[in-house]
């Protein structure tokens, strides 16, 4: 049980567009996980049209946009 009120899981992705699959709607318990993660699906992101995706902790922007492409 929680006593401090925030999200388990609070680590998720923000694409720039939403790939219509759901795939962003996951939350992760660590920001090692989140990245693990993305690292195993961004060609799938790509092909549905994904771009970029910032990595947020619950409302906190960590970092991002990230492009998904190499330059």
């Amino acid at each position: 049980m929680s006593t401090s009120g925030a999200p388990q899981h609070p680590w998720h992705w923000e694409g720039d567009r939403d790939p219509g699959d759901g795939s962003l709607d996951q939350a992760f318990p660590s920001q090692g996980e989140a990245e693990s993660w993305l690292g195993e699906v961004y060609l799938d992101l790509i092909d549905r049209g994904v771009r970029a995706v910032s990595l947020r902790e619950a409302d906190r922007l960590v970092y991002g946009p990230m492009a998904l492409e190499p330059e």
